[in-house]
């Protein structure tokens, strides 16, 4: 990639810069006065560092596909997003599209010549264009669940950032705050809502009395030692995946965990089933004798702090029912 300022300062004239961009010749202009210096189709890095040459000088790449780069799902984009001052003069053009901002990042993460915002950014500046809560949540909840990101990392963008578009954010933060790790998991809560029943956990560790860790289930109802989990094969593609899930059920099982299992395609096709298996799975154990587990819920002691619609998440363990 090369702007037109670059060539003439290298040494390359007008009539020369002209002929490598004539239809046919071995160059290409992508955005006024930025050039591919070769022939084809220009890889995504390359689109990204032609964004950046027409941003100018201390650009960073944010959005969808700062996402990409950070290796977090989300929807593909056409479009680059790139942040740079708010004095910039500068227009959006073809693929770019700028967004001044007076809140520059401090920190950057670098691939080769190209900068990207570090991931609490990245996943704000790109959930805030996103319309569906359900793209948001997965967005925010994959970001939590690789470790890349805390939840009070992604409060601390919330409450920077602008209050427009804000509000799938503020709402997705607090599911993830809760439990919630996965779209699936997500619509697992909705059904849940609607239903009646009981709310579970989301996401809590699981201890036997000597303090060894048992699971994680999806959801959990403590007091009736009943655990979803919800099985994706995105999740439990490799045969080390598979086997984690079996020693997973091997030792739900060792402490008498009554666990149901669906598929994210169950929850979305067949909700009243669903809903039909967990109300009768939590009727039927009603009067069982309580498990001698403890239970720490997600993000013990955090709290979202994201506005009046947000929920904390409980700072103490809950303990089981019967639990020592």
């Amino acid at each position: 990639m090369i702007t037109r300022k670059q060539a003439l300062a290298v040494g390359m004239t007008d009539h020369a810069l002209r002929r490598r961009l004539r239809p046919g010749g071995p160059w290409r202009s992508l955005l006024p006065g930025v050039y591919l210096a070769m022939t084809g189709t220009p890889t995504t890095l390359q689109l990204e560092m032609a964004a950046m040459l027409h941003a100018g000088s201390g650009s960073v790449i944010t959005g969808l596909a700062a996402l990409r780069c950070h290796h977090i799902r989300a929807e593909l984009s056409d479009v680059v997003d790139v942040l740079v001052p708010a004095s910039r003069q500068r227009r959006d053009a073809a693929f770019v599209r700028l967004h001044r901002t007076t809140r520059m990042p401090g920190r950057t993460w670098q691939v080769g010549p190209v900068r990207y915002t570090v991931l609490p950014r990245a996943v704000a500046d790109a959930v805030r264009g996103l319309t569906s809560l359900r793209d948001v949540r997965a967005v925010v909840a994959d970001a939590v669940q690789r470790g890349d990101c805390q939840v009070l990392d992604l409060v601390a963008e919330l409450t920077a950032g602008p209050n427009a578009g804000s509000a799938l954010f503020r709402e997705a933060l607090t599911d993830v705050a809760d439990g919630i790790r996965s779209a699936a998991e997500g619509d697992l809560k909705n059904l849940l809502a609607r239903s009646g029943l009981p709310m579970p956990l989301f996401n809590p560790s699981l201890y036997d009395r000597d303090g060894a860790f048992v699971a994680r289930p999806d959801a959990w109802w403590p007091d009736l030692g009943i655990a979803v989990e919800v099985d994706s094969r995105e999740w439990h593609m490799s045969p080390d995946d598979h086997a984690k899930t079996l020693a997973r059920g091997r030792r739900m099982s060792k402490y008498q965990i009554i666990v149901l299992r669906i598929t994210p395609k169950q929850i979305r096709s067949e909700p009243a089933e669903v809903m039909k298996d967990i109300r009768d799975a939590l009727e039927g154990a009603r009067g069982r004798p309580a498990l001698n587990l403890r239970t720490v819920p997600a993000n013990a002691g955090a709290s979202t702090n994201a506005g009046p619609s947000a929920t904390s998440t409980p700072s103490a363990s809950h303990p089981v029912k019967g639990a020592a």
